[in-house]
């Protein structure tokens, strides 16, 4: 299975900052160590051509020269650095190589970091500079209508499962009819202003895993009445564990394990490639927050190594 990164571009962050930088590296050590089927490449930066499929020009130019105000870069919660710009193009870079791995035979691949899913067209917010998955999604439409001139638009859904609402990615895509968006988030947790997703399931403060899996069942099986993607991007979020300090919910690891298999079947049943990424995760415990990600690579491996067997039949 192929897994890219961006972890070399670390961001210098003061002091006592919140955001969890170092989780990257060490998935991406652990994964090495403990995972070596997962094959790891570090991701390619995002063109501005790429980025302004989704994001306007005036914004890519004030990340890239530093010109972004105070108030946006407060928003954003990063102060600007050349770093900032080129680990937010190698994120959305990273997310269209495993949707290109996935398209391309693979069935299932991954993003290390990405699900930068509060990110709009015209500004970032929420440690999220530009929008990995709306770029991957414009692209792959775009690379797809390329390659099948007379065929109908390219639909791919959006899995979001971030302990917080997809704001940014709803509101890009509204009223698109060939992207569905479909978010499972805190009813009470940031964005205190949430966008109309396809499908939001909003959870109570202190939710279960069984509240949660049947929420996600019934969200599934929504999904799978209104629209027919032939691509679907996973942000499979660390933070609804009940050891995250922004989570606001009690999902255990066999919780989020059961989450992730649920996603990873209900597309496999359906025969459906899917690029996923991390989003977020910001345990107390930073081994917590790594271990619920871990969990996550290994049940994809699983997927990834049905297809495989799959595409071994078919050449028999």
């Amino acid at each position: 299975m192929r897994a890219f990164y961006a972890d070399s571009f670390v961001l210098p962050l003061p002091d006592g900052h919140r955001f969890p930088m170092a989780k990257y590296g060490r998935l991406r050590a652990r994964l090495g160590e403990e995972v070596p089927a997962i094959r790891l490449g570090q991701a390619e930066a995002a063109t501005e051509g790429e980025l302004a499929l989704v994001h306007s020009p005036a914004y890519i130019a004030a990340i890239a020269q530093g010109s972004l105000s105070a108030a946006a870069q407060r928003e954003i919660g990063f102060p600007w650095s050349a770093a900032m710009n080129e680990r937010a193009r190698r994120s959305v870079g990273a997310t269209v190589q495993a949707c290109r791995a996935a398209l391309g035979g693979e069935g299932i691949a991954a993003n290390l970091a990405g699900g930068t899913h509060h990110a709009y067209a015209d500004k970032g917010s929420g440690f999220c500079v530009f929008n990995d998955a709306a770029v991957a999604a414009r692209l792959m439409q775009a690379e797809h209508a390329r390659s099948h001139r007379l065929r109908e638009p390219f639909r791919v859904a959006v899995i979001d499962l971030d302990v917080h609402q997809g704001n940014g990615t709803a509101h890009i895509f509204a009223n698109d009819p060939t992207v569905f968006t479909l978010s499972m988030h805190g009813a009470r947790n940031f964005p205190f202003r949430k966008e109309p997703s396809d499908l939001d399931v909003e959870l109570p403060d202190g939710c279960g895993d069984n509240e949660y899996l049947e929420a996600l069942d019934n969200a599934l099986d929504a999904l799978s009445h209104r629209f027919e993607p032939e691509l679907i991007l996973y942000l499979a979020g660390a933070d609804p564990h009940e050891g995250d300090r922004l989570g606001r919910l009690k999902l255990t690891y066999d919780g989020l394990e059961a989450r992730d298999r649920r996603v990873m079947d209900w597309a496999w049943q359906r025969r459906i490639p899917m690029a996923f990424s991390m989003a977020g995760g910001y345990g107390t415990d930073l081994e917590a927050t790594v271990q619920v990600q871990m969990n996550t690579y290994r049940v994809a491996l699983e997927y990834h190594r049905r297809w495989a067997r799959a595409a071994v039949k078919r050449g028999t």
